[in-house]
């Protein structure tokens, strides 16, 4: 992998604060700028947060063509210990892509994960041309994408404009981890889910809602925002039912 430059607002986001901790997981060819604003609402809340920026994002897409769902998962992964190392308690939220590792963090370490906040998580697309992706990827390295799906004017994720299509693959493989390991969740949920998303069908929601087992979940529809609704008009409701909700799991006293 080529050390291109870190994308000005790309960066990873880092803040101590008390003892719960929560780790904030960005989506495919996104960046830590799409999470930065909820991050610092949580952390002005108490909590110690993380954003860790994910291997081959916030650079170029070609760099992020040379790796794969793995790393992505290794770098939330390490972050969740990172916060486990200070904090007593710890919760992961994660939107589009960073909902899929968000939900495997969730089934691989059921303990470490307090309660999953999940913002128009994939695990899957209607979309009859993935089938051909691994034809595609052959003859061409990328195709043009959708980033900055929001409605609110003057807002940005710092993501890619264009899709890379071995990394897309690779996230495909994700998907496929983590709808088999749904029924390990556990974990009290909240979802987020946008009315208007050009991004993420409905395939996701039915899917994990009827997958996972946890006793507690609870779903918020979000009438004003598309894909990117952590930078949308919805983003304050986001932030105030999530810490409500966190703070209602996270052990008292």
């Amino acid at each position: 992998m080529s050390d291109a430059a870190v994308r000005p607002g790309a960066e990873p986001f880092h803040a101590s604060a008390g003892r719960h901790g929560v780790l904030l997981c960005h989506g495919f060819t996104g960046s830590p700028a799409s999470m930065r604003p909820w991050a610092e609402h949580l952390a002005g809340q108490g909590y110690t947060v993380r954003v860790p920026r994910l291997p081959g994002h916030g650079t170029t897409w070609q760099e992020m063509n040379e790796t794969t769902w793995r790393q992505w998962y290794a770098e939330v992964d390490a972050a969740l210990s990172q916060l486990w190392s200070s904090c007593d308690w710890v919760a992961v939220c994660g939107m589009s892509m960073g909902g899929a590792l968000a939900l495997r963090l969730a089934e691989q370490r059921p303990a470490d994960v307090g309660a999953l906040v999940l913002v128009n998580p994939a695990v899957g697309l209607k979309r009859l041309d993935l089938k051909l992706l691994p034809v595609l990827r052959r003859f061409t390295a990328s195709f043009p994408g959708i980033s900055n799906d929001i409605r609110k004017a003057g807002q940005d994720e710092v993501a890619y404009d264009r899709v890379p299509l071995h990394a897309m693959a690779s996230q495909l493989e994700l998907w496929r981890d983590v709808r088999g390991g749904l029924a390990r969740v556990t974990a009290p949920l909240l979802y987020f889910r946008s009315l208007t998303d050009h991004v993420v069908d409905d395939l996701s929601q039915s899917v994990v809602l009827s997958g996972v087992s946890s006793r507690v979940h609870r779903f918020v529809e979000l009438p004003q925002s598309y894909h990117v609704a952590t930078l949308d008009h919805d983003a304050p409701l986001i932030f105030e039912r999530s810490a409500e909700f966190l703070a209602e799991q996270a052990p008292q006293g």
